[in-house]
């Protein structure tokens, strides 16, 4: 019974030896080592074994299957090597090549837009001011001159998140909030958000941004007003840009006037309006504790969306909020 030992040992070594792939080793495992392979019969030999020669048989056998074994994995190893070896004389990376840039992100068009207006007016002495996004009716209302029975307040003209509070509707309420925690002279601009459920157009939407601008002193006059918005139209859209004044309405301002800016539109120049202006009404001021006898100012309020459209020739508002980066990588 020890030939048999013997005969399968040189067996395994002979095929092992023939082994030349991953596959073919798999097949030797299965054939010697598996739970039916020839190596476990032997164990299963042992009871027709005669009685004088169990011992060295099992012994012998216990001896061939750990030999196996090492040749097996000795085998796996060398298989795993080559394969390595295979795969690493293959191109070499070029160390002293210059690397692959990152791919680094951007302003968006809007941001951008929001830094070059402040960037403007900040030369002309006016600082940057920021307000709750969320706000009551008093500040959005009340402060501003617009009464209960105007058609601003109406519930579907607003997005009320209570009986008293909404998302704002215009960044105006971020003067009043200036106003009421400081005292003149004040040159502001306040940039931000603002919410109405108009129906998403090319050329509106239910979020977008704005820029008010308010300056409160003595003596401030309608003049001074077009005479910083001439000059914020010449250092946005060039020096062929002009500024005129439409006589308009608005609660909290009197005078009022809606703002046009003669600009270059890809057709030659023409005229768009961007936003209204006037006078701060008094009784705005006296909302906030200012006499409007001592103290005049105006304010001013521009669409940030509908300038970015104007100045980078974008003909779709929706293509500012749908964050495809084939679009925001022009910018």
């Amino acid at each position: 019974m020890l030939e048999v030992i013997e005969q399968l040992d040189h067996d395994a070594h002979a095929e092992l030896d023939a082994v030349s792939s991953e596959d073919e080793l798999e097949a030797f495992r299965i054939k010697f080592l598996g739970s039916k392979g020839a190596v476990k019969k032997l164990m299963g030999m042992l009871k027709d074994v005669p009685k004088e020669q169990k011992p060295a048989f099992g012994k012998n056998a216990n001896i061939l299957r750990q030999k196996v074994e090492q040749a097996f994995e000795s085998k796996k190893g060398s298989l795993g090597g080559s394969a390595t070896a295979s795969k690493k004389s293959g191109p070499m990376i070029d160390v002293t090549e210059p690397g692959s840039p990152p791919r680094l992100g951007r302003e968006h068009i809007i941001t951008q837009t929001i830094n070059e207006i402040a960037d403007v007016f900040g030369r002309m002495g006016f600082e940057v001011a920021t307000g709750p996004e969320i706000e009551d009716e008093h500040h959005n209302f009340i402060a501003l001159n617009i009464p209960a029975s105007h058609p601003a307040r109406d519930p579907v003209d607003n997005f009320f998140v209570s009986d008293d509070e909404l998302l704002r509707s215009q960044t105006s309420t971020i003067q009043i909030r200036v106003m009421e925690n400081r005292e003149p002279p004040i040159r502001v601009i306040a940039t931000g958000r603002v919410y109405r459920p108009d129906e998403i157009d090319a050329t509106h939407h239910q979020m977008f941004h704005q820029v008010e601008g308010l300056y409160v002193d003595k003596n401030v006059s309608m003049v001074d007003l077009k005479s910083t918005l001439i000059q914020f139209a010449h250092a946005m859209f060039g020096p062929d840009a002009d500024v005129m004044l439409v006589p308009s309405y608005f609660p909290f301002t009197e005078p009022s006037a809606e703002l046009y800016v003669k600009m270059d539109l890809g057709k030659g120049l023409e005229w768009m309006e961007v936003g209204g202006c006037g006078m701060v009404d008094p009784n705005v001021f006296k909302a906030v504790g200012y006499d409007p006898e001592e103290w005049t100012g105006f304010a001013f309020g521009l669409g940030i969306e509908r300038l970015a459209m104007r100045k980078y020739q974008i003909p779709d508002i929706r293509w500012l909020f749908e964050n495809d980066v084939r679009f925001l990588r022009q910018f």
